[in-house]
């Protein structure tokens, strides 16, 4: 008898919450939308999301553009000139030596463009303010942020470069999105790469 009443008192209480539970279904969708429900269904793996898959040892900073209309970020550059800030040496003060870009600059060859077309220094560099670069429209653009004026020109580079066609993630698949800035692989001041010949890994023909 008391088994029975057991039993019974089980299958009222499975009873009731398979009532509730189908109500509940039937509220949720009723009442929202697809993407309502999927984001609900989401939520209780948010805890399993990373930020990054590592610690990158170099500073980054947030892109000023998008990626597939989220942000991402990008390898910070400004650390790694070694004679930044530029207005250390670029400032109003006399210049007390003869030659002074030749000692400081000889080691840079100016080989972006061809003939005529030639790039000269105060074409990117901001003829005023040293610290900061400047694109054709005369807007001061971060170091930092140097992809923006290379995509004045090169803006199919840029396009692909955005979309992740172009260029070098620096992180894993997992995480936030962090990439090389163009001049992490593309000299500013001579962009080309240098003709290689095609490496092969197959074994002679004549063998």
């Amino acid at each position: 008898m008391k088994k029975i009443f057991l039993r019974s008192g089980l299958l009222l209480v499975l009873l009731v919450l398979g009532i509730g539970g189908l109500s509940a279904h039937v509220a949720m969708s009723s009442d929202s939308s697809v993407m309502e429900r999927i984001q609900a269904a989401d939520k209780p793996f948010d805890s399993m999301k990373i930020e990054t898959a590592h610690q990158l040892p170099m500073k980054t900073v947030e892109a000023k553009e998008s990626y597939q209309g989220g942000s991402f970020r990008v390898l910070a550059r400004k650390d790694s000139i070694t004679r930044f800030p530029c207005s250390s040496c670029h400032s109003d003060k006399k210049v007390q030596t003869r030659d002074g870009a030749l000692f400081t600059h000889s080691d840079i060859v100016m080989n972006h463009g061809q003939g005529v077309n030639r790039l000269a220094c105060i074409e990117c560099h901001d003829e005023k303010n040293r610290d900061v670069l400047s694109d054709a429209e005369g807007e001061k653009i971060d170091f930092d942020h140097s992809y923006q004026l290379c995509g004045q020109c090169h803006f199919r580079q840029k396009r692909d470069w955005l979309g992740g066609a172009h260029g070098k993630r620096v992180t894993y698949w997992a995480g936030e999105r962090v990439v090389r800035n163009c001049t992490g692989c593309h000299s500013p001041h001579s962009p080309a790469f240098k003709t290689k010949m095609p490496e092969t890994y197959s074994l002679p023909l004549d063998l």
